[in-house]
This record gives structure tokens, C-alpha cells and sequence, in this order.
């Protein structure tokens, strides 16, 4: 081969330098690139869409202000179809071939307990919109994990739990209930919290019914829990299968309490309950009612975007929005794209975060990854006429105040 002359040397040397600095407004101007994962098919779709519309709308609020950092966001966004392998093959292919440098979304408790992980090992930060298993932001403490990266915005199953024995038990003055769930790692985990909340009180279950996904028929079950002398049923599920032990009941002509888990607000459950929904009672993190000026403008937001004022899901919808701006301030705060940096500022935030769930001030701490830390931050909702309303007039003081 030849042998560059040395004034060829210089030449290309200048010409490199030339283009590297070309480069440097486009890899200045680059986007942020986050990833968002969810079910967006299937009976869990109604929870995913709404989260994944909400961090849109939040999304687009930040890059009409100039984007973070300079930059603008991008979302990645990939349907998890709520199982756990798609969910894990999701976040390798964010990670791998995507190029995330943060995550939001996970909606289904099996599919964050065995994705997240990967989340954990690229040390890359995931706030949680929506999955509420008290394990997912546990999976990951030290000793053996000195680091944590998970994060969350919603309500875990624990104070979940102990909210809905209180509505059976206090409020409504029952002692005889039963529990019915779905065989997933969500339906299964929200049923051990119910028993322990119950055991708490010194009560126990008077049957715990179990059901499949896609199961249409709870005849058996609700036999069983009315052969018991149950006087309240309380769930851990979806809304499909919910909407199935609603209708079951009627057409055995006995109806008692419905109480569950924050899904009993899903659309699907309350379409295709119908009638037979009304009544129904659950935690909610938010119900959309203009409130506050913050709750107002997102509601205003969601019916310019979508052209429709019903969300199938209000709180995933809010979670997902919150979710985004939480991680937002963090990385404005770091300054950097950087995993451990952006969790080392979501640990400690110094700037309030204004949500449609509430302010956040200094929401995080190295030991806690839970943004809702007691039933005082969220409400009991109740369906009537078919959406969800605040159950207590309390409640609605209370949300207008926050």
C-alpha cells in the first residue's frame, strides 16, 4: 500500500475535526429517549392506553417548554400484551437496540416482577406508572442490591388492601366476606395482602375463590361464597373477569358489596358489568373531577388529545402524566442522561413536582421508592351511573384541598 504523504495526514485530520464539529449540534440537539411499556391489547388494554395517552399528554407539555436539557423527549413505546414474557422481551429490546437511558409504564404486577429486572441489571432508572404489587419496588434492596432503580407512582396492594377490609369492615359494619382473585402473580399477591389485612383485624375469609383470566363463568365460586354466608365479595382481578362475577351474581339473584382493588374502575369492567356495576367500591389514586386548577387543565388536555372526556382508567391515566414529569425534574436536576445519576436525583428532589395526583415534594428517599405512602393520599371510589365518583363527600373536600 502507499504511504499517506504527510500533508494528506493533515488534510484528513482537518477534515475529521471539521466533521466532529458538524456532529456536535446534532448529538446536542439529539432526543431523550425513554421507553414505555404496556399492555396496549387485550382485557388489561384499557389500564395501558390510558397510562400511555397520559405520559403523552405530559410529554408533549415538556417539549412544548424546550424539552429537557436542551433536548427533546422521544418516547419508545412497545406493547407488553400483559405477559410476563413479552414484557421481558420488551424491556431487553428497549435496553439493547432502543438505547433508553430511562423507563416508564409496566402495568401488570407478573410482567414488572419479571422485567424490571433487566431494568435493574443496565442500572437504568423505571418509575412505575401503574403496577401495584407491594414486591415491585422490593425486588431490589440491599445488601443484596445496593442500588435500587425501580421506582412508583401508584398506590401499592398493601394500603389497597388494608383500605378495602376498612370499607367492608368499619364502614360498612360486615364480618362476613369473601375473596375472589385472579390466578395471575397480581391476583394472588393482592389476596395475601386482603388475608393479612383481615388477620390484622382478627378476621379471616369466609372462602378465597380463585378464577382464570378469560374465565366466563363464576357460578361455582359464587355459590361457594354464598353457601359461606358471605356478605361482601372482595377482589383482586381485571375488568372482564370482574364484570363476570358482577353479572354472576345477578343472575343467581343474590347481590352483596363488590370491593376491590382499583380495577373495579377499569371501563371494561363497568361496560360490560352494565347495571349490575353500580355500587362497586375501590381505592383510587385520582377521580376525575376538576378539583384542583392542575386536575382541570389535564382533564381539559385529555379531551383536546383524545376527542373524547371519559378515560378508560383515570388513574393510570394520571399515574402515567405524573410518572413522566417525576422523571422529568430528575433529569433536569442531574443534568446528565446517566442511570445512576437520574436515580440519585429521583432519591432526592429538590424542586416540587406539581401531578394531577398531588405535589410532589421530595417524594422519594434512598430507602423509599413509593411516592403514595398511606390510604390518606388517595380516595374510595364508587361507580354510579356508570363512571367513578368519589364515595364520600369527604373525599372530594379532601382532593379539592390537595
Amino acid at each position: 500500500m502507499p504511504i499517506l504523504s504527510a500533508e494528506y495526514s493533515r488534510v484528513l485530520r482537518f477534515l475529521f475535526a471539521v466533521l466532529c464539529l458538524v456532529a456536535l449540534p446534532v448529538m446536542a440537539d439529539s432526543a431523550i429517549r425513554i421507553g414505555v411499556s404496556g399492555p396496549f391489547t387485550g382485557g388489561s388494554s384499557p389500564m395501558g392506553l390510558s397510562m400511555r395517552d397520559g405520559i403523552r399528554i405530559a410529554a408533549a407539555e415538556i417539549n412544548a417548554g424546550g424539552g429537557i436539557l436542551g433536548r427533546p423527549i422521544e418516547l419508545v413505546e412497545r406493547d407488553d400484551e400483559a405477559r410476563n414474557e413479552m414484557g421481558a422481551q420488551v424491556v431487553q429490546d428497549l435496553i439493547n437496540n432502543e438505547r433508553i437511558v430511562a423507563a416508564l409504564g409496566i402495568v401488570n404486577t407478573g410482567v414488572a416482577l419479571a422485567s424490571q429486572r433487566y431494568y435493574q441489571q443496565a442500572r437504568i432508572p423505571i418509575v412505575t406508572s401503574v403496577a401495584t404489587g407491594t414486591l415491585v419496588t422490593r425486588q431490589f434492596l440491599p445488601p443484596e442490591h445496593p442500588d435500587n432503580f425501580v421506582f412508583r407512582v401508584s398506590a401499592n396492594d398493601t394500603i389497597q388492601a388494608a383500605m378495602i377490609v376498612v370499607e367492608a369492615i368499619d364502614r360498612r359494619k360486615l364480618n362476613r366476606v369473601a375473596i375472589f382473585h385472579d390466578a395471575t402473580n397480581y391476583g394472588l399477591l393482592g389476596a395475601e395482602d386482603l388475608e393479612t389485612a383481615l388477620a390484622a383485624r382478627g378476621m379471616s375469609p369466609v372462602t378465597v375463590e380463585r378464577f382464570q383470566i378469560r374465565q366466563a363463568d363464576m357460578s361455582e365460586q359464587l355459590k361457594r361464597a354464598r353457601d359461606h354466608g358471605a356478605q361482601a365479595i372482595l377482589t383482586y382481578g381485571i375488568g372482564p373477569e370482574l364484570a363476570q362475577i358482577a353479572n354472576g351474581m345477578v343472575k343467581m339473584n343474590w347481590r352483596v358489596p363488590l370491593i376491590g382493588s382499583w380495577t373495579l374502575a377499569m371501563s371494561n369492567f363497568i361496560d360490560d358489568a352494565g347495571p349490575n356495576a353500580e355500587g362497586a367500591r375501590m381505592p383510587q389514586t385520582f377521580i376525575p373531577e376538576p378539583t384542583t386548577p392542575r386536575r382541570k387543565a389535564f382533564l381539559d388536555a385529555w379531551r383536546e388529545r383524545t376527542g373524547s372526556a371519559r378515560i378508560p382508567v383515570p388513574p393510570a391515566a394520571a399515574q402515567g402524566y405524573d410518572s413522566l414529569h417525576l422523571l422529568a425534574a430528575a433529569l433536569k436536576q442531574a443534568g446528565s442522561a446517566n442511570g445512576d445519576r437520574i436515580r440519585e436525583a429521583l432519591e432526592d428532589l429538590r424542586e416540587p413536582v406539581e401531578g394531577v395526583i398531588m405535589t410532589y415534594v421530595r417524594p422519594y428517599t434512598r430507602d423509599n421508592h413509593e411516592t403514595i405512602s398511606s390510604a390518606h393520599d388517595i380516595f374510595m371510589g364508587e361507580v354510579r351511573n356508570g363512571a367513578v365518583v368519589f364515595a364520600y363527600p369527604e373525599d372530594r373536600r379532601r382532593a379539592s384541598r390537595q
